[in-house]
């Protein structure tokens, strides 16, 4: 690999035995409530790194780097990798496993060690991509959040749960279209991009898990649509299957303010959030939401 005029050795990737190696000797039990399953398998890591299309020229930031599988991936390929990890044992052995299997990279990374849903700002280049094997239990506030808070990110790719996964590519009229679908579809154009085996992961999840890349969109409007935006599509989904005139009276006041907000955003009172798009629930929340 070249990055200018220097021959650089690619990283090392981990293995099975090196999972195991690395836990052991952090004394790491991978636990349910923090969603620690770890990829031991280096084709699939090559895989997802190819699969979210980031090149040399990007600065990728990863959330939930864990004991450093798909950091080895990204360093192999991105100008600079920032990982953020909530752990402080996981974040401990970090950086000395980069040390160990990608020394030529180790100036191309950066560690930060918080909870993701905090992290305002990050070290280094403005990231251009998100590429990680998020926590189940938190992935979609995650991506929501880095999507609000980084704009420079303009591609990526996660692997989740399955279920979350489409629910977060699913466009309207889909069974699985919901909150995820539209506040995502705010920020980005989102697509499935294949999906992960089981035995992949120490130890095995329960869940099946897919990818989803994504392309950084224009979004319908400003920061104050946005929230306004959010609040529409909470009490659109609130409770599904009731048509957007019954769904919207709280949040309007009345029945018959909600109707008039639908009409005046040419959307019919008896339509169902399932059938709406982000610019349909946009354009209804410069009727109904106060600014």
């Amino acid at each position: 690999m070249r990055r200018g005029e220097v021959q650089l050795t690619p990283p090392r990737l981990l293995g099975a035995a090196d999972v195991r190696r690395l836990a052991e000797s952090c004394g790491i039990r991978p636990t349910k409530q923090r969603g620690q399953n770890f990829v031991h398998d280096a084709n699939t890591v090559r895989r997802i790194v190819n699969a979210s299309g980031i090149t040399s020229e990007d600065v990728v930031v990863e959330i939930g780097p864990g004991l450093g599988s798909l950091t080895l991936g990204l360093l192999e390929v991105a100008a600079h990798v920032t990982a953020v990890e909530i752990d402080e044992v996981l974040a401990g052995q970090l950086p000395q496993t980069i040390a160990e299997h990608a020394p030529d990279q180790a100036g191309s990374f950066d560690l930060v060690t918080a909870d993701a849903m905090k992290v305002t700002s990050l070290p280094g280049p403005a990231p251009t991509a998100l590429v990680a094997n998020l926590p189940y239990n938190v992935s979609v506030p995650v991506l929501l959040t880095f999507f609000e808070r980084f704009p420079s990110i303009r591609t990526g790719l996660v692997m989740v749960q399955a279920e979350v996964a489409h629910r977060l590519a699913a466009g309207p009229g889909s069974k699985t279209y919901g909150v995820p679908s539209v506040k995502s579809a705010w920020y980005a154009e989102m697509r499935l991009s294949g999906s992960v085996g089981r035995n992949v992961f120490w130890p095995m999840p329960n869940v099946e898990s897919s990818l989803v890349a994504w392309t950084r969109r224009e979004p319908p409007g400003d920061e104050d649509l946005r929230l306004r935006t959010f609040a529409v599509a909470d009490a659109a989904f609130a409770q599904r299957r009731k048509t957007m005139r019954a769904a919207l009276s709280v949040l309007a006041g009345s029945g018959a303010a909600a109707e008039q907000a639908l009409v005046a955003a040419d959307i019919s009172p008896q339509a169902r959030g399932e059938m709406l798009t982000v610019e349909d629930f946009a354009r209804l929340a410069t009727h109904l939401v106060p600014a």
